[in-house]
Order: C-alpha cells, then sequence, then structure tokens
C-alpha cells in the first residue's frame, strides 16, 4: 500500500548554478549537485526541465534532460550540465532521485525566475566558485 512506502527526507543535498571560467577563459554557468552528507549517494538521476506561463497563459518550456551521474561522493559535487542565460526567465526545475543507506530519495529543487543572479551569489561548498544553491 501506499502508506506502506517511506520515503526518507533529503536533507544535506543541494543544486547549485555556478558561473565558472572555461578553458578559453569565457565565463560560462554550469549546474551541479552539492553532496553535503556523510556518505555516498547511489545511482543519481537528475531530471531538468524549464518552463513558464505569461500573464496572457502563453507556455514556454524547454527541453527536459536526463542524466545519469553513477555515485556522488560523501563532501563532494559533481556537474549535472551546463546551463545557458537564456533559460534564466524560466522555472529551471532539477529532480534528483538517487539510492543511500536510508533508501530510494527524492527531491525537486526550483530555480525561480531570475533568480541567478549575482547579488544571490554565495561560496558554493566543494566547488570553489559562487553561485546561487538551493
Amino acid at each position: 500500500m501506499k502508506k506502506d512506502i517511506v520515503v526518507p527526507e533529503v536533507k544535506d543535498v543541494h543544486v547549485a548554478v555556478v558561473r565558472e571560467k572555461n578553458d578559453e577563459g569565457e565565463l560560462i554557468w554550469n549546474v551541479y549537485l552539492i553532496n553535503k552528507q556523510d556518505e555516498v549517494l547511489e545511482n543519481v538521476l537528475v531530471s531538468s526541465s524549464g518552463y513558464k506561463t505569461d500573464s496572457q497563459g502563453n507556455k514556454q518550456n524547454s527541453s527536459t534532460l536526463r542524466h545519469f551521474l553513477k555515485d556522488v561522493p560523501a563532501k563532494s559535487a559533481k556537474k549535472i550540465e551546463p546551463i545557458i542565460e537564456d533559460v534564466f526567465g524560466l522555472n529551471n526545475e532539477y529532480f534528483i532521485t538517487y539510492f543511500s543507506s536510508a533508501g530510494m530519495a527524492e527531491k525537486q529543487f526550483v530555480f525561480v525566475p531570475d533568480s541567478i543572479l549575482e547579488k544571490n551569489f554565495i561560496d558554493v561548498p566543494f566547488v570553489g566558485s559562487k553561485g546561487v544553491m538551493i
């Protein structure tokens, strides 16, 4: 039965959008999964998409991308994907599913439109750059 399924609470797992320099010295944006837990996240699946509905009811959607990150070690970060500034005006959703000692866990992270701004930057753990983290 549905009531018998226990989904553990997700703690110390975050998604961050980070501005970095690439090999050519150009500023680019990357999305990272941050694991602040003391254990490995196993078989990590990430589904990412962007969406928005304007005041006239017109819908705008980006492609849905799926990533298999395999394992994310304890106290580390792993790059999910690059992201372009053109989609910062959308709700950027990252749905994370993984296994840990507590069982299968899942969590949805959403960067609301225009939240990826320099005024919201923090030092992102395990990445060594500044960015916006949920």
